[in-house]
């Protein structure tokens, strides 16, 4: 690999890291052919990239990108895959589904929404992470809460009060 293309492929990978909110690293060296198709078919589906990068040049592509990725670049050891999601919990989950059948991918890292986590032991925390959709209807279902007690409280005190006029209309 020349120069120019070293720098051509550095400059995209930084324009990568910048655009995407979600970041995550991960090997999945040791992946036979199918394995590995599959993998690539599952992040397709879930509207994830994966890339295999060179550590050396995704460590300069952090070091031109305006974020700060703190000991991220540590982890570039061995094989690296790149996953670049718009939702934050997404990679996290495909990796948690695909290593129900194998024991690849491991998690090295990742950076989502300023956050960075480093290694393996964080994949079930970023699963729980919800994304700005669930985030969202979560606090429309609680904003809607109160509103619905109030009018099902003025619904059965209507029914109880019209109940106790009859009772005494009939009584006389």
């Amino acid at each position: 690999m020349t120069r120019e293309e070293k720098a051509t492929v550095i400059k995209d990978l930084t324009a990568q890291l910048t655009d995407n909110p979600n970041i995550y690293l991960a090997d999945i060296s040791g992946l036979n052919a199918v394995d590995t198709s599959n993998l690539r078919r599952a992040c397709f589906k879930a509207n994830i990239k994966l890339a295999v990068v060179k550590n050396t040049l995704l460590a300069k592509a952090m070091e031109a990108s305006d974020k700060e990725f703190g000991e991220l670049p540590d982890v570039l050891k061995g094989n690296t895959s790149l996953m670049l999601s718009e939702t934050g919990n997404a990679p996290a989950k495909l990796i948690k589904n695909f290593r129900k059948k194998s024991e690849k991918p491991v998690l090295k890292g990742a950076f989502i929404a300023e956050a960075i986590y480093i290694g393996d032991n964080y994949l079930d925390a970023l699963v729980d992470i919800k994304s700005k959709e669930e985030v969202i209807g979560d606090i429309i279902g609680l904003l809607q809460s109160p509103a619905k007690n109030v009018i099902s409280g003025l619904k059965s005190g209507g029914g109880k009060l019209a109940g106790i006029l009859k009772t005494l209309s009939e009584k006389e």
